[in-house]
């Protein structure tokens, strides 16, 4: 059946889904050959937008089909409505898929829960599921909520661990810091006593060796005046010295 037909603006918003939907499996080839991370999420982003443009054209899809149910034969209703089931079976594989990759490389955020990230996604239409569908649905979700939230315990447990044992290290750093602060004054402090000492020291040695010059020019000269009185022994001019003998006369043979 061609839905040009039936109605143009159907037939333009299939064609435009038809090109999403083979962006999408192109770009799906070309996720799976990229290894760096970075790339692999810019790449699910680029996904992600091509799956909401379809869920967009599938409701504007579902739109017109009502708008122009009065004027469709019952037959045609039912061709519109397959060829609507195709489409949103045809997009639930590629969220599938997107949700498969994301959770192998554990893209989803534990925080946000997945269903946070597909929340558009699981929506689509679903008036197009049996009651019993819907059930397995909501238990599935309900079962990747909890998961999510158990991830999220363990974040948090992680994060507590991870608190309490910066906090541990940062108080042995700061009582490390503390000791080396009293270790340094220590230090000055000796450096200090040190220093005065060498000056006080400086000054004895300065003082002993004034007093050993002085003591030296004493002796010299006590010594100059004894050889002075043994070689001129009738020199009046030079006193003898206190407590040494004048020097005996020598007679001539």
């Amino acid at each position: 059946m061609d839905l040009e037909d039936i109605s143009v603006e159907l037939a333009q918003i299939e064609g435009n889904l038809n090109d999403n939907f083979r962006a999408l499996s192109n770009g799906f080839q070309k996720l799976q050959k990229i290894k760096e991370p970075s790339r692999q999420s810019r790449q699910l982003e680029e996904l992600s937008d091509k799956m909401r443009e379809c869920k967009r054209l599938i409701k504007e899809f579902e739109r017109v089909m009502k708008e122009e149910d009065s004027r469709n034969p019952p037959d045609t209703k039912k061709a519109l409505n397959e060829r609507k089931q195709a489409m949103i079976k045809e997009l639930n594989s590629y969220v599938a898929m997107k949700k498969q990759h994301a959770s192998e490389n554990k893209r989803v955020d534990p925080f946000s829960g997945s269903e946070d990230v597909y929340s558009e996604e699981n929506v689509l239409l679903a008036s197009s599921m049996t009651n019993e569908q819907l059930m397995d649905t909501g238990y599935r979700m309900m079962d990747e909520t909890d998961e999510a939230i158990e991830r999220s315990k363990q974040v948090v447990q992680e994060t507590i661990n991870v608190g309490a044992e910066t906090t541990a290290a940062l108080k042995a750093q700061t009582e490390q810091m503390s000791r080396i602060v009293n270790e340094l004054d220590s230090i000055h402090f000796s450096i200090k006593k040190a220093s005065k000492l060498a000056k006080e020291l400086g000054r004895q040695i300065a003082t002993d060796k004034c007093i050993m010059a002085m003591l030296f020019l004493i002796t010299m000269g006590v010594i100059a005046i004894i050889i002075i009185k043994i070689v001129q022994p009738d020199n009046k001019d030079i006193q003898d010295i206190p407590g040494l003998p004048p020097p005996a006369s020598r007679k001539l043979l």
